[in-house]
């Protein structure tokens, strides 16, 4: 039987993305590689899904493994499937703007190498199937493309120039002759239709700022010009979407899709449509970036009072926008689009506030 191998499950769009590609794929099972201390609440997960999907039955099998260990840490009977593996899914990665220069080179770096090292050696692979982030870019100046990666960019932390260089090693190994497709989603928020998520970070940062703040009125730092800087947010049902439409189409390989919203909001319509949501005026406080990014991180009890990281705030300065003239030609009469943001903003507070019992915190 074909198998599809993936990385990243229990993970946040792993677990949506597993089904959809089960179903578009009915003769194919999945090889799921999960870290031990995730094993549990990927067995959970597994049972959910083939309760609410019965044809993914017996179709989807747990291995303990981790991307960084030689051969992916793979126990004998796991790599008694690999010469059935058609097609490699990549998804694992720290996403974590704060996490330190070690993790993030040992995980998103060394983890990608020891992927492809694997598919190097796999029989019958006809696809690698690879998910970056529009965070390559960095901090670039202006419009970064689709077939854009090294533009003299600086980066911001070492989530961004991990994940650029892990990219790196993909189109490296596709010159090499791999056939893959890379996908880079932008900031991924909870289900455009019901809120779901596994974490609030990101923007959630700022919906959480506005809500704790007494009274009617939130004072909101302006670090940037909020009616200038656009905030690339995508729900997680459109990155899923486009990635099991886009993965089986043969067009699809060599290219790089940036899965983002093609019109993102400004920084003021996100805090403007959350506060709206809250019930809350906006007062907007001019602050420079650099030095409210310092008090953050170095001044301590700030980061909690402000309820989002130092390096969360230079988000609202970027300068970056991104092209999506691939993801918008591939999908177009598909059905598939990305929602414009103030059609599910609602849904993500109120999903915030029925959920207080969800933290910040991501897989690794």
């Amino acid at each position: 039987m074909d198998t599809l191998l993936l990385t990243g499950f229990p993970g946040f769009l792993g677990s949506a993305l597993l089904p959809k590609l089960l179903d578009r794929r009915p003769d194919a099972a999945a090889l799921c590689l999960v870290q031990p201390q995730h094993l549990a609440t990927a067995c959970d997960r597994a049972a959910e899904l083939q309760d609410e999907h019965p044809h993914l039955r017996d179709r989807i099998q747990l291995v303990p493994g981790d991307i960084t260990a030689a051969g992916l840490g793979l126990e004998e009977r796991a790599r008694a499937r690999l010469d059935d593996v058609t097609e490699v899914w990549h998804l694992a990665a720290v996403y974590d703007l704060a996490v330190p220069a070690e993790v993030a080179h040992r995980v998103n770096v060394g983890g990608t190498a020891r992927v492809l090292d694997l598919c190097a050696g796999l029989p019958r692979l006809s696809r690698m199937q690879y998910v970056s982030t529009c965070y390559v870019s960095g901090r670039y100046d202006g419009e970064f493309g689709e077939d854009d990666l090294d533009r003299g960019q600086p980066f911001r932390n070492h989530y961004e120039s991990t994940k650029h260089a892990a990219e790196r090693l993909v189109r490296d190994a596709m010159a090499g002759g791999l056939a893959a497709t890379i996908y880079r989603p932008g900031i991924v928020v909870g289900d455009s239709r019901t809120g779901d998520t596994q974490k609030f970070d990101g923007p959630y940062f700022i919906a959480g700022f506005l809500r704790r703040q007494p009274g009617p009125v939130a004072l909101v730092p302006r670090v940037g010009d909020p009616d200038a800087v656009r905030v690339c947010l995508v729900p997680r049902d459109f990155v899923v979407d486009a990635m099991d439409l886009l993965s089986v189409r043969p067009e699809s390989v060599g290219r790089t899709y940036a899965l983002t919203d093609p019109r993102p909001p400004t920084a003021r319509e996100v805090v403007d449509a959350f506060a709206a949501r809250l019930g809350k005026r906006v007062v907007w406080v001019p602050l420079p970036l650099g030095p409210t990014h310092a008090l953050i991180d170095r001044v301590p009890g700030l980061e909690r009072l402000f309820g989002l990281p130092a390096e969360a705030v230079d988000y609202f300065a970027s300068p970056t926008t991104y092209s999506t003239r691939n993801t918008t030609a591939e999908l177009a009469g598909t059905g598939v689009r990305c929602p414009p943001f103030d059609e599910y903003a609602g849904r993500l507070v109120d999903f915030m506030r029925d959920h207080r019992e969800i933290g910040s915190k991501a897989m690794v």
